[in-house]
C-alpha cells in the first residue's frame, strides 16, 4: 500500500464515520424527551414499530433516511421528514413500510413529508411489491399548507396513488396507530385492510373541538372515531388491535397469507462475495476531487467474485461497461472511468468525461442489456461531456443525445450510485434522478451540481466582482479572495450529498460497503414487476 492508499483510506473512513453521526441524529426524530413521553403512552415509535414489523436477521435498506436534514429550521426542523421509509421483508416477502413518526410535530407533513410519502407509493408501483402504513399523524403542518395541499404533487397525490395502487393489484395494509384526521382519515380506508389500536388510535374527518364549533356537537374524540366506533359501528376499519404490538402481529398474519408474484426473470444464481477486499474502496477513491483513478478496481470489489466481463474494451475507454454479477443478480454495468486513457491513434482522454466514442459505446450497451433483460447499474463519477472543436466537430451533442435518449427510453430496471462527481449533463446522461432509476443513492464523496464547486465560484466571482466595480468599489487582491472563499463555501453546501438528500434527490446517502445491499434489494424488487414496454431509441437509433 502507498502513502496515497493510507491518505485516502483516512479520509474517506472519517466520512463514514461523520455519516453514522448524522444518522444516529436522524434516528432521534423529535429528541429523547418526546420520545420517552410516547413510550408513556404505551405506544412504540415509528422506528420500533418498523423494526418489530420486519423480519429478524434479515436485511433492509432505508430510504430518504435524511429527507428535511438542515430544512425548515425556522419551524423547527423535520428529521428524516417526520416518516420512516424502510424496504424489508414480512414473513420472508419484500414490502415498504411508511410510519409516521409522532415525536416529529405529531407525526404533521411537511412539504418533504410529502415528497417522501410519494417516493414510497412510486417505489411500490414501479416494483409492484405490498406498501405497508402505519399512521400517526395529526395531517398537514398548516404554517406551509400551501406548499403541501392543493398541487398536482402534494398531499392529495396520495390517494390517488392509493386508489392507482388498487386497480393494479397491489397490496395496501394499514395500521392506525395514533392520530389519523381531515384529508388524512382517507389513507387507510383506501387500503385493502385497516387496522386500529384501540384507544390510541383515531379515525375521522374532524375533531371533537371541530365538530363543535361547526355545528355544535358535543362528543369526546374516542366517542367520534376511536377503535370501538369504527370496528363495531362505522365498519371503517377492519381489526381492532389491543396495543401497537397487536397490531404489528395482526399486519404479519395478513402479509403471510398473499400469494406468490408474477415475476420478471431476472437472472439469479448463487451469490458470491467478491475476491477483492471490499475495504480496500476507501484506499483507491481519492481525496482530491480532480485526481485519476482506476473505476475497474473499485467495480472488482462491488461485484461477485471480481468478474467484470468488458464489453468494448478498447473502445470509448473513458466509460467502462460490461457484465457482472452482484448478490447473484446479473447486471450491466455504465461506470465512469477516472483514469487518463490513452486511445489506439496515440491521443490522451481525460478520466471522467464523456466523450464521442464512449457515449456511442454506452448507448449500444445499453441497448444489449434491453435486449437480454438485463439489469442495469450506473457508477457516477463524472464531469460532463468533452468540450472544444474537436468534439463539436466529431458531433459530441448527437452522440450525447443518443446516449441520453437510451437511458430514457431503456426499459430494465436501472440503479444509480453517486461515487464522486456529478456534474452537469453528465447526471443526466448517466442516469440522474430525472431518468426513473429504481433506486438512486449516493457514497459520502458525492457532489451534484452543475459544474464543480471551484468553477462554480470563478465563474459567480467573475459576475459579483463586476457587479461591484460598476456601482464604483474598488476590488483589492485580499477582498477578492474573501469573496471567492464566501462563494466557495455557499455553492460547497449546496453541493453536498447531504443537502441532495434532504430533498430527495437520492434515496440515501451510504456506507460504500452497503452498495451490493442496495442493488440487491433493488432488482429482487423489480423482479416483481414483469417488464410490459419494448426498448425503442425513436428517430435517435443507434
Amino acid at each position: 500500500m502507498d502513502i496515497n492508499f493510507n491518505k485516502n483510506e483516512d479520509f474517506n473512513k472519517l466520512l463514514v464515520s461523520d455519516l453514522r453521526k448524522r444518522f444516529a441524529k436522524v434516528k432521534l426524530g423529535g429528541g429523547q424527551k418526546r420520545i420517552d413521553k410516547h413510550h408513556e403512552k404505551g405506544k412504540m415509535t415509528a422506528r420500533e414499530r418498523v423494526d418489530y414489523l420486519l423480519d429478524n436477521k434479515t436485511k433492509s435498506i432505508e430510504i430518504a433516511a435524511f429527507a428535511g436534514d438542515d430544512m425548515y429550521k425556522e419551524h423547527g426542523g423535520c428529521p428524516s421528514g417526520g416518516v420512516v421509509v424502510k424496504i424489508g421483508y414480512v414473513k420472508g416477502k419484500q414490502c415498504i413500510v411508511v410510519a409516521n413518526d409522532a415525536t416529529v410535530k405529531a407525526g404533521a407533513w411537511f412539504p418533504i413529508t410529502g415528497k417522501k410519502n410519494l417516493r414510497a407509493q412510486e417505489i411500490a408501483i414501479e416494483n409492484k411489491i405490498p406498501i405497508i402504513y402505519l399512521v400517526d399523524s395529526a395531517g398537514v403542518y398548516l404554517p406551509m399548507q400551501d406548499e403541501i395541499f392543493p398541487d398536482k404533487d402534494h398531499f392529495g397525490r396520495i390517494f390517488r396513488n392509493n386508489a392507482i395502487m388498487s386497480s393494479m393489484g397491489i397490496t395496501q395494509i394499514s395500521a392506525v396507530m395514533g392520530s389519523c384526521v381531515a384529508g388524512g382519515a382517507y389513507l387507510p380506508i383506501m387500503s385493502d385492510e385497516a387496522i386500529i389500536v384501540d384507544k390510541t388510535g383515531s379515525i375521522f374527518l374532524a375533531g371533537s373541538y371541530l365538530v363543535k364549533a361547526a355545528i355544535g356537537e358535543s362528543i369526546d374524540n374516542e366517542t367520534l372515531g376511536g377503535a370501538t366506533t369504527h370496528c363495531e359501528i362505522s365498519g371503517v376499519t377492519d381489526y381492532k388491535a389491543l396495543d401497537d404490538k397487536d397490531a404489528l402481529d395482526k399486519i404479519k398474519g395478513i402479509v403471510d397469507k398473499i400469494g406468490d408474484f408474477e415475476k420478471a426473470g431476472f437472472s439469479k444464481i448463487k451469490s458470491k462475495a467478491p475476491k477483492e477486499n471490499q475495504e480496500d474502496i476507501f484506499g483507491i477513491l481519492p481525496k482530491e476531487r480532480n485526481a485519476q483513478y482506476d473505476m475497474l478496481e473499485i467495480i472488482k470489489r462491488l461485484v461477485d467474485k471480481s468478474e467484470f466481463d468488458q464489453y468494448k474494451e478498447g473502445y470509448g475507454q473513458t466509460i467502462l461497461t460490461g457484465y457482472a454479477r452482484i448478490d447473484g443478480w446479473a447486471v450491466g454495468i455504465v461506470a465512469n472511468q477516472r483514469k487518463l486513457v490513452k486511445t489506439k491513434k496515440g491521443e490522451m482522454q481525460f478520466g471522467g468525461v464523456i466523450y464521442n466514442d464512449s457515449a456511442d459505446k454506452a448507448t449500444r450497451f445499453i441497448a444489449n442489456c434491453n435486449q437480454k433483460k438485463i439489469p442495469l447499474v450506473f457508477l457516477q463519477d463524472v464531469t460532463g461531456f468533452m468540450v472544444g472543436s474537436k468534439s463539436e466537430h466529431g458531433g459530441i451533442i448527437k452522440d450525447g443525445a443518443k446516449m441520453v435518449n437510451a437511458v430514457s427510453n431503456s426499459v430494465v430496471p436501472k440503479f444509480t450510485i453517486i461515487v464522486g462527481n456529478s456534474y452537469g449533463a453528465g447526471n443526466y446522461a448517466m442516469c440522474g434522478k430525472a431518468y426513473d432509476p429504481r433506486l438512486i443513492v449516493a457514497w459520502p464523496s458525492a457532489q451534484l451540481a452543475v459544474m464543480s464547486g471551484d468553477a462554480a465560484a470563478k465563474v459567480l466571482l467573475q459576475i459579483e466582482t463586476a457587479s461591484l466595480k460598476k456601482q464604483g468599489e474598488e476590488i483589492t487582491p485580499e477582498k477578492e479572495a474573501a469573496l471567492y472563499d464566501k462563494i466557495k463555501s455557499r455553492y460547497d453546501n449546496q453541493i453536498s450529498p447531504y443537502y441532495a438528500a434532504a430533498r430527495i434527490w437520492t434515496d440515501g446517502v451510504i456506507n460504500p460497503l452497503e452498495t451490493r445491499t442496495w442493488i440487491s434489494m433493488g432488482i429482487e424488487a423489480a423482479n416483481h414487476a414483469p417488464i410490459e414496454k419494448k426498448f425503442n431509441l425513436g428517430l435517435l437509433q443507434v
